[in-house]
């Protein structure tokens, strides 16, 4: 009986003992954690952004490497690595908004500059390339840059963070890595789909309006934008795009300006078609619908159809394809191709609801790289 109870209050005794040790060590574990703890996630952070990093200096060298060979495939006779690298680091400088009076003819006016230099600086490098090869070459060019610039970026706030161990810079950081991570994926597609001249998701509605304008007699209305006339449904259309098959964007906002100025603002309705990034979840290649002016970019092409569209109280209806920005930039995916049908049809139930002998005018916007008129 004695000999029984001795041994329970032993492995009461030890488990009185465990509970302390263990207790001591939970104390332990919380004083280190609570000393270190954003230290060692600070380091792991870290170390996730180092190998991303790393992941877009790879990316951002061999889009400098594809495009020092296309330039060299165009001109063996010249290197073009000082004159591509000088591009790579070109930076564009939005003029003053303080006094937005005309701010949009200053942003457009040093776009075109921008524009022009780019293409006379392509031009230098390939004398003998056709315009298609060079529109080519300056979209591969940008997307280089957009690559260049991303790493850069990156690279300070990765910099910034690992010096002053800050955690907040280096979670802000951390935290919008993957949406960094996969537009520079998308950047580093396109370059392979601009250098081999192939049509890209964002091209999607120039692809629809090269459909709508084929065989139609055209001419250009504004700078690298064309126009063509056509008849659906007892309506006369007006079919704008940007000149192919070059990477091209052209002017559709003073395309549809000048257009509406020659009809003296004798246009029943606006359609313009165009990509738009889906959220996740949603399908490539789903066909929406809306109101508004879907145009990208920095906004002057967009401007001028609003201020236009509001003067002579034209409708402008959107039809907008699903992509995500992978899908966008890099060659057409066959569920983007295959919604052009579904738009296709979507603008002629948009033409009928007009009355028959109205005049409207369509917009396919986006890249028109790989796609002829």
């Amino acid at each position: 009986m004695c000999s029984g109870s001795f041994l329970v209050e032993q492995e009461l005794a030890s488990q009185n003992g465990l509970g302390v040790i263990l207790q001591i060590l939970w104390l332990i574990f919380f004083v280190l954690y609570a000393l270190y703890g954003q230290k060692f996630q600070v380091r792991l952070m870290l170390g996730e952004i180092e190998a991303a990093l790393h992941k877009l200096k790879s990316m951002r060298d061999k889009g400098r490497y594809i495009v020092i060979s296309a330039v060299r495939d165009l001109n063996r006779n010249i290197d073009p690595t000082e004159r591509v690298d000088r591009i790579l680091e070109h930076v564009f400088i939005e003029p003053v908004d303080l006094d937005p009076y005309r701010v949009i003819k200053r942003l457009e006016h040093l776009m075109d500059v921008r524009d022009f230099r780019l293409k006379e600086e392509v031009k230098l490098m390939a004398p003998d390339a056709d315009d298609t090869q060079i529109n080519n070459l300056i979209n591969a060019l940008e997307a280089a840059t957009a690559l260049n610039q991303i790493f850069k970026v990156v690279r300070h706030y990765y910099s910034v963070g690992r010096k002053t161990l800050s955690f907040y810079v280096i979670l802000q950081l951390q935290m919008i890595l993957p949406e960094i991570m996969k537009e520079s994926e998308a950047y580093a597609s396109a370059l392979t789909a601009f250098t081999n001249g192939q049509p890209i998701g964002d091209g999607i509605g120039s692809l629809v309006a090269a459909m709508l304008m084929h065989k139609a007699e055209k001419r250009e209305i504004a700078s690298d934008t064309l126009v063509g006339e056509v008849m659906i449904d007892g309506r006369k259309v007006y079919v704008i795009k940007a000149k192919g098959p070059g990477g091209n964007v052209g002017k559709p906002g003073e395309a549809v300006r000048r257009l509406i100025e020659e009809k003296a603002g004798k246009i029943s309705q606006i359609i313009i078609v165009d990509a738009a990034l889906k959220l996740e979840g949603e399908k490539a290649g789903e066909v929406v619908e809306g109101s508004g002016v879907a145009i990208g970019g920095a906004d002057v092409e967009k401007y001028k159809v609003e201020e236009v569209a509001a003067k002579y109280k034209v409708p402008v209806t959107v039809i907008l394809v699903k992509e995500s920005i992978k899908d966008a930039l890099s060659a057409m995916r066959k569920e983007i191709f295959e919604s052009t049908e579904e738009v296709i049809n979507r603008i002629k139930r948009v033409i009928h609801e007009t009355s028959e002998g109205d005049q409207i005018i369509v917009v396919g916007v986006g890249n028109t790289v790989g796609i002829a008129q």
